[in-house]
């Protein structure tokens, strides 16, 4: 097995300015409505490339996509049929299957790219102050074996994380990472974590772990792959935790200082904004 870590400095996103953003988001959907198709917030506004293609807005089973034809193919009855397909009119589509706002959100997206068929979930415990993030992949090549295929699974505990971050920057970090993966496929299988700690500045240093081992029979070849492979392999794990580091830093610089209605109107402009 190999093992590589890497710990970075990333600025602090506000819990409580990531919550209210959440909850908005979260009520801006629940009113939103469904028209000829297109997804119109309370004040009327139609949501940017999204369109109902299936079922019935908001109910599971719903079909959603991008339409740009103009030519939505729903079931105006009860929806039934959704979960057997994506609408062909729509190769890129996501199906709700299940709408809680107070509990659960869960999509699942289907894609087709490149000979690869892909499948994407995931649910949202408690949305409108977020508990928990849960992402599931799974991807083929229908026309491949076993070596075309492979998942992957993750977990965020945002309970977990915001409480890490509540610790005292001279303590330990927390014993269990708040963000777990773990990906698999026929020759070998790969676990990550993200374990946040804060800083004496109000920063935080994030420390992300990858462990990768071979499968089975398979394990001492990828024990010999990985001996010749591993300067490769650690730079660009490191290459790719620092680019991700980069990536949030450009991230928190674009959200807006807003709190209450202000913030709820600036969701609402970039959800409809072209």
């Amino acid at each position: 097995m190999a093992r590589f870590e890497h710990t970075v400095t990333v600025a602090a996103l506000d819990r409580h300015w990531f919550e209210e953003a959440a909850g908005h988001a979260v009520d801006l959907f629940d009113a939103s409505r469904e028209q000829d198709g297109a997804i119109l917030l309370p004040d009327g506004r139609p949501i940017h490339g999204l369109r109902l293609l299936k079922g019935r807005h908001l109910q599971s089973g719903a079909w959603y996509g991008e339409d740009p034809e103009g030519k939505a193919e729903k079931d105006g009855e009860d929806g039934k049929g959704a979960s057997e397909g994506a609408p062909e009119a729509a190769p890129e589509a996501a199906v709700l299957r299940e709408w809680r706002p107070s509990r659960t959100v869960e999509v699942e997206s289907r894609v087709a790219e490149e000979g690869m068929s892909l499948r994407v979930g995931v649910r949202l415990r408690e949305p409108r102050t977020p508990k928990a993030l849960e992402v599931s992949l799974d991807g083929h090549n229908p026309e491949g074996g076993s070596l075309y295929r492979f998942s992957g699974r993750a977990k965020a505990d945002l309970h977990a994380w915001w409480a890490a971050l509540e610790r005292p920057s001279s303590a330990p970090p927390a014993a269990r990472a708040p963000v777990v993966g773990t990906a698999k496929h026929r020759l070998g299988k790969a676990r990550l974590t993200v374990t946040p700690r804060p800083a004496e500045d109000g920063t935080w240093r994030v420390s992300v772990v990858l462990s990768v081992r071979g499968r089975w029979l398979l394990r001492p070849v990828a024990a010999v792959g990985l001996l010749f492979a591993r300067r490769p392999v650690e730079r660009g794990f490191r290459e790719g935790v620092d680019s991700a580091a980069e990536e949030w830093a450009e991230l928190l610089a674009e959200l807006p200082s807003l709190h209450g209605e202000a913030l709820r109107a600036e969701i609402a402009d970039a959800l409809t904004t072209p």
